[in-house]
């Protein structure tokens, strides 16, 4: 039986037209929802995909290209963390999660695996249909500075290509998710400063954030391992904060 539910009825003399459509693809086990949100954005002149489970989802999502995915949390075979999880080493396309689940730990975690916004169940669908404009912007502004020169930031190994959002030390990349990229940049853009825990949160999750003040340093513990092999290391100065230093020579042959 088919998972998956095309919305695009008519191609014949209209695939031209349909090919210039922005895309996007809804993961979500509620039917009645999923068929509501699909004619909302068809009436808006985007073309849609439903999968009504998360292995179908993560499927469509890595063998098409979408221009916005709507992802559910709560789904059968595969939860919505699960699929950001495996498409993101994959590919980057923008993730909306439309969750019931409002606490501050599932919001932080679908934010931390790919996702690049969320929406609390039960939402207005004017909302929903802004939040994928917004983003959509986004992406365009991306796209255009993407194409201009890229202004680097470089300490010691590492160096960040701003413009492409790209971490490296030497020739490798390092794979970063949005908030540990995020929380790098603002270290290296302030080395040898201090950064306190709530100026952290402030310049990495906004200031109208309800995170908590524990997921800096969860941020942390994660972006210090994946720097522990080169000569940079995230310096914790118990009491205040955190900042960018040169590791020392012992600390690095005994590991951080």
């Amino acid at each position: 039986m088919a998972c998956c539910y095309y919305s695009n009825e008519t191609l014949g003399e209209n695939s031209m037209e349909n090919r210039d459509k922005q895309r996007i693809l809804i993961i979500e086990d509620e039917k009645n929802l999923a068929r509501f949100i699909e004619l909302e954005l068809k009436h808006e002149g985007y073309e849609t995909e439903i999968c009504y489970n998360g292995r179908a989802g993560l499927e469509a999502a890595m063998n098409q290209d979408w221009d916005v995915i709507l992802l559910d949390l709560m789904l059968p075979e595969l939860n919505g963390i699960e699929v950001c999880r495996r498409l993101r080493p994959i590919k980057d396309t923008p993730i909306i999660i439309m969750t019931a689940r409002d606490s501050v730990i599932d919001r932080v975690s679908g934010l931390d695996h790919g996702a690049d916004d969320y929406i609390v169940k039960p939402f207005a669908i004017e909302e929903l249909l802004a939040r994928v404009r917004a983003l959509l912007r986004r992406i365009d502004i991306e796209e255009e500075q993407r194409k201009v020169k890229q202004t680097t930031v470089t300490y010691r190994d590492l160096t960040i290509e701003k413009e492409n959002r790209v971490v490296r030390r030497g020739d490798e990349h390092i794979e970063l998710t949005k908030r540990e990229y995020e929380l790098l940049l603002i270290l290296m853009e302030n080395i040898n400063v201090v950064l306190s825990r709530d100026v952290l949160l402030n310049k990495v999750w906004g200031y109208n954030s309800a995170v908590e003040t524990r997921a800096a340093d969860d941020t942390v513990r994660r972006l210090r391992k994946k720097l522990s092999d080169g000569k940079t290391v995230i310096d914790t100065v118990w009491g205040f904060g955190f900042r960018l230093k040169e590791r020392e020579t012992n600390e690095h042959h005994q590991g951080s």
